[in-house]
């Protein structure tokens, strides 16, 4: 599973920041990493959730690391409310 390695190191955290964030043991987290053992799903969701990915992503099923459904739709509901106050300045003006 180098591509939860590739994640950690692109984010600049250590295994142990990310054990403690997802509840996954470091030493497993380093046998996810080496190919040692596989995640399980509940590990994968965790994993996915915290670096913001799909599980697709993680698994090597998918090539973009496109964020998570629940991730998309709070940002677009960030971004609806950040239209709506610039709207209200721009009508102010």
């Amino acid at each position: 599973m180098n591509r939860i390695r590739d994640l950690r190191k692109d984010a600049d955290l250590r295994q142990i920041d990310v054990s403690r964030a997802t509840g996954i043991d470091q030493k497993t987290l380093s046998n996810y990493e080496t190919g040692k053992t596989n995640p399980d799903s509940f590990a994968i969701i965790k994993l996915a959730d915290f670096f913001n990915v799909s599980a697709d992503y993680i698994l090597g099923r998918s090539y973009r690391s496109i964020p998570n459904k629940n991730t998309l739709l709070k940002q677009i509901d960030r971004l609806q409310s950040e239209l709506e106050i610039l709207k209200k300045i721009i009508n102010s003006i």
